[in-house]
Parts: C-alpha cells; structure tokens; sequence
C-alpha cells in the first residue's frame, strides 16, 4: 500500500489527508487554523501533524500549488531549484503562492527524506492553443510579464473528467466534456480528449464566472473609470477580489442563502442569481461552440454538486445542443446522471477529489 500525505497549505492553515493511494481510502486527515497567530508558524503547525500521525510514515507528500505560470507543466519532484521556481512565480499569485512554499518547506523538514511532490493547479490548462491563452494586449509587454491565461483548478478537472469517462463507460480520449467547477471560487473548462482547450480563469482565479466573492468578467475599463474617481490599486484589488461577485450582488455569499433570498421573494438575490446563471449560459454555450458538441456536461464543486437549481437554470432551453435535464434526477442529491435517458448530450453531477488526485500524480512520480 501506498501512503501519500497531502498539504494543502494557505496562510492562515494547513489542511491535510492521509491517503491510500491504491484504494483512495482516506486513512487520516484534518486542518490546523490560526497559523501566524500566537507565535504559531507553518513549521510549527507540521509538527502538531506529525504527532497526530504517530508512527505513520507516508511514502510520497503531494502538495497543492496554485501557480506553476509556464515554467510546470505536470506534477514536478521537489528540490531546492524547483523551491526557486516556485518562488519566483508569487508574483503571479501572491496570496497562494508564498503559504504553498511554506507547507512544502516546513513538509520537507518534518518528513526528512520522504519526497515532495508539487502538484500545480496550472499544469492541467498548459496545452491550450496559443489562441485561448493569448490576450490582445502588446505581445512584448505580455512576454515580459508573463501575461497570460493560465487557468486554475486544474487538479479537479483532471479527477473530475476521469471519472466522467468512467460513468460513460467510453474512453477519456473520445470525450468532448465541459465541466463546471462551481464553488466558492468557481470556473468552467472545455476539455477534448482529456486536454484542457480553454478555461474561464485566466491570469489570475479573478476572471470568467462570477463567484462568491470575485467579479468575475469585467470591462477593464471600470478599473480606469474608478482609478480617476479615486480608487488606489489595492482598493481595487479589494473591490474586485472580496467585495464583488455574490457578495457584491446581494450580500452573501453562499448559494444556500442567495437561493433561500429568490425563494422568498427577495428582488436582490433574484437578480444576483440570475447574473450568476446568466455568466454560466455564457460559457456553457462559448465551450459548445469551440468543441463542435458536447459528449457531456459536467458539474462539480459545493455549489455545482449541490444546488439543483442552479444546475436546473443553466442547462435551461440548451434542448437545441442535444442537453435534456431530468428534473426528478436533478432534484435528489448524490444521483450522477441528471439528465434523461434519450439526451444525446449527458448531464452529470460527480464529486471533486483533488486530495486523491494530488495523491496519484505524487505517487506517480514516485
């Protein structure tokens, strides 16, 4: 048996899982929070986990990397020069990427000898065409800093379109998929034959869908028109970041309570709910469009594996592309298949495991 130990680090906390990666059994895990404060640090909180685990040794530790810009295409063995690179990129990600090199560090000398692997949520988006990762901007000033679509959550669309092609019962190779990762943090991906073809997020986790607390699109020329009326840069960072989205919209930002709000009639969570729907439609129909077809669509991550509604709104009147929701199958929570069973296009709702996938691609290198 095969036991990878997986981080995922941020800035305040460390969560983890202990795994099997043969079985995909979780043997343990857990999270230590209030990192940073009470003189508690990362190296400090690995160590509470240490002992936790006891005589427990894993085999491979597989860690969570937000950014991996163009220098990580795949699941990389860590040393001091991958460490470097890592560093290198915080600029791209600077609220991610400093508290992953933390948990890696402090991993690293809590289990002396055990191999680190990074796993990059990045890396599955790196074979998208020039043409979906080029933004039209001056191309020098791009090349320099690095200026490009580099999409996110790519660890749950790998797991998540794996297990679509084993509900299919057809080969990932064959399948034209669109998967909703719809969270807190939420983006759509079209992916033919197992390869990410383009992706809503871009740069940074900011762009596409709106989220919970992130805008999502927006005219870039807001940031210039609020720049003159007095916005500084990190006031429009925080508008844009933790101030807009459902948020913004309605003054929540968990689809629980925004549904509850259209439920009862509230005129504001209606509309933020029918923007919210409004984006997914956008991208839904976007991705049919550039894959030619669609063998399934896909939902996953809290909200996309719990809110029937929102699944219900967004794959409303798409009877045209070949999409026919089964609205008793979409109404009971934990059934797979929602759509009916003469719908030329299948409509799935199938959990996330980015632990596990994290866990396979670590041990893969092992």
């Amino acid at each position: 048996m095969t036991l990878a130990f997986v981080v995922n680090s941020g800035s305040s906390s460390i969560k983890w899982e202990l795994l099997s990666v043969e079985s995909g059994t979780r043997e343990a895990g857990g999270i230590v929070e209030r990192i940073g404060e009470g003189g508690t640090d990362h190296e400090g909180a690995m160590r509470s986990i240490l002992e936790e685990l006891g005589d427990v040794h894993p085999d491979v530790i597989g860690h969570r990397v937000v950014h991996g810009g163009s220098l990580f295409s795949a699941a990389t063995l860590v040393d001091d020069a991958v460490l470097e690179s890592i560093e290198t990129l915080s600029a791209l990600a600077p609220l991610h990427n400093p508290a992953n090199l933390a948990g890696i560090r402090a991993a690293r000398a809590a289990f002396p000898g055990v191999p680190n692997v990074a796993v990059f949520d990045t890396a599955f988006h790196a074979q998208m065409p020039p043409s979906a990762y080029t933004y039209a901007i001056d191309a020098s000033v791009a090349e320099s800093h690095g200026v490009r679509r580099y999409g996110f959550h790519g660890t749950s669309y790998q797991y998540v379109s794996g297990r679509a092609a084993e509900v299919l019962g057809r080969p990932l190779s064959d399948l034209k998929l669109i998967v909703l990762h719809l969270g807190n943090g939420a983006s759509i991906c079209a992916i033919d034959g197992g390869r990410s073809v383009d992706t809503s997020m871009g740069l940074t986790p900011l762009e596409g869908l709106v989220m919970g607390s992130r805008s999502g699109d927006v005219d870039a020329g807001i940031l210039f028109h609020l720049g003159r009326a007095g916005f500084s840069l990190p006031e429009l960072d925080t508008l844009l970041n933790r101030r807009s989205g459902m948020l913004g919209l309605s003054g929540k930002t968990d689809m629980r309570d925004v549904l509850a709000g259209v439920d009862a009639g509230d005129a504001t969570a209606t509309l933020a709910f029918e923007v919210y729907v409004h984006r997914l439609r956008h991208y839904i129909g976007a991705y049919l469009a550039e894959l030619g077809g669609a063998d399934a669509i896909v939902f996953t991550a809290g909200v996309g594996e719990n809110a029937a509604p929102v699944r219900a709104a967004a794959l409303a009147g798409f009877e045209w592309a070949g999409i026919h929701l089964d609205p008793s199958r979409n109404a009971v929570r934990g059934t797979t298949v929602i759509s009916t069973d003469v719908s030329p296009v299948a409509a799935l709702v199938i959990p996330t495991n980015e632990e596990l996938e994290i866990a396979r691609q670590a041990a893969a290198l092992l």
